[in-house]
């Protein structure tokens, strides 16, 4: 059961945004206080979200023996969630993709709309002034629950597991969620210029690439799902 759901926690960890805004919040004139929140509204949606999932899970009886064929039937469904998400953001990739300039016959003017600038979105109005209040709540946002998060927690919710063995579960999946977040919060406390220096030099990479890697983890989480559930039902 741990293995299992510390898999998916991983899974739902994989998120390039979350270390990007870390990056943005740690450069900021109050790196450290407004990391920290940034953490806090992390740390609190996904508590929130898990002991909620989990509550749910059990009040429905999906941890009960007759409740095999729903429980995985809800696994199958988080898979085809998890790889439409992944279709999604390929497809919106390609949409964004600046379209080369088409010049007109008579005038060599571009067509119009050509580089019009994109209105900014929720987060990167929430970055573009980082204070306290406004990483809190990033952190609320980026860390609203995923496939693969509800999947963690639904494996830990169904497990015939004690309740000290469901908290001890549970906080792992918490803790492993929130990983791109605290691990580097905790490498500023102890090395800030270290820390600071190694996100500067990642932040290009995550940004030509994060997209990528968010798609790969939707998939590979999105394909273990659907497999999971398929065999089991």
């Amino acid at each position: 059961m741990l293995v299992q759901a510390a898999g998916f926690a991983l899974l739902a960890a994989i998120s390039p945004t979350a270390l990007l805004v870390m990056a943005v919040f740690l450069g900021s004139d109050s790196p450290r206080r407004t990391a920290q929140l940034y953490l806090a509204g992390a740390v609190l949606m996904t508590v929130l979200m898990a002991v909620t999932v989990l509550l749910v899970l059990r009040a429905t009886g999906l941890n009960q023996p007759q409740g095999r064929a729903p429980r995985y039937g809800l696994r199958l469904g988080l898979g085809i969630l998890a790889l439409a998400g992944a279709a999604v953001m390929i497809l919106r990739a390609r949409r964004a993709r600046p379209a080369p300039a088409v010049s007109g016959s008579s005038g060599g003017q571009d067509t119009p709309g050509a580089g019009t600038p994109r209105k900014p979105g929720l987060m990167s109005r929430l970055t573009a002034r980082p204070r306290p209040l406004t990483a809190f709540i990033a952190g609320l946002l980026i860390f609203a629950p995923s496939a693969a998060f509800i999947a963690a927690v639904q494996v830990v919710a169904t497990a015939n597991a004690s309740a000290l063995e469901t908290v001890l579960a549970v906080v792992i999946v918490v803790v492993l969620t929130v990983l791109s977040v605290w691990l580097p919060f905790i490498a500023h406390l102890v090395a800030p210029e270290a820390t600071a220096r190694a996100l500067r030099n990642a932040n290009g990479w995550l940004v030509a690439h994060g997209r990528t890697l968010a798609v790969y983890a939707l998939a590979v989480a999105g394909v273990a799902l659907v497999v999971n559930g398929a065999l089991n039902l």
